[in-house]
């Protein structure tokens, strides 16, 4: 499932996250942070994993996600991998790669397993041409250029990537999430019966019918959920 969450970050916390990084010394080759095949497609520059600014503004970004309600309710996050930070520009570009299944966390903490992908935008789409993130599915090749401070999220298993940018630069931050419903089909489900429960209390309030159907969706995340 691919979803589209607007407004994850305020144009406050996106002016906020691209001045600190506008003058971070910290910038890297991006081909540090992936295995050998994905370093043959991966032309990018990001911020150094690990350090005081990544940490500090990874928790402004995973904070944000955490808060949102439409990004709780599609992942169902069960441990969130600490945000990366990256730009390209000037033909920079990541070729058609799947992510690591496993990826491993510092502090000894456990590693994630990495059923969600999910980008932030910290970039406007008329601030750089090319850049698309796409990602290829059952249903097709489907484009990704957002608003700053918007989000999308899918499935870690999907095909993908970022082509190239011809004029100014694409700024980001992008994370993994293990859900505690690992089977991407399941998370759909469960999303779409919520989101249909939503809807029905807002037009009709609690009743029998949303008190039912809401059992029904607790009893599905109890079956399903790994926590």
């Amino acid at each position: 499932m691919m979803l589209h969450i607007p407004g994850v970050l305020t144009p406050e916390q996106v002016s906020a996250i691209r001045a600190r990084l506008d003058q971070a010394p910290e910038w890297i080759d991006g081909r540090e942070s992936v295995g050998a095949q994905g370093a043959q497609v991966k032309r990018n520059r990001q911020l150094g994993e690990g350090t005081p600014l990544a940490l500090e503004l990874g928790q402004m970004v995973s904070g944000a996600l955490m808060a949102n309600p439409l990004f709780f309710a599609a992942v169902l996050p069960l441990r969130v991998l600490a945000p990366y930070f990256n730009a390209y520009a000037g033909g920079e570009h990541y070729g058609l790669h799947v992510d690591g299944a496993i990826r491993a966390q510092r502090g000894g903490l456990p590693a994630v397993r990495a059923d969600v992908s999910t980008t932030v935008f910290l970039s406007e789409p008329d601030e750089y041409d090319g850049g698309e993130l796409e990602v290829v599915d059952l249903y097709g090749t489907h484009e990704v250029k957002l608003a700053a401070g918007d989000a999308i999220v899918y499935p870690s298993g999907s095909v993908h990537q970022v082509r190239p940018v011809t004029r100014g630069e694409r700024v980001a931050s992008f994370l993994w999430t293990q859900s505690m419903v690992r089977d991407d089909g399941k998370r759909a489900m469960l999303f779409d019966l919520d989101t249909h429960i939503q809807a029905l209390r807002g037009e009709h309030g609690d009743s029998a019918t949303t008190v039912g159907l809401t059992a029904h969706y607790h009893n599905l995340l109890r079956m399903w959920a790994e926590v």
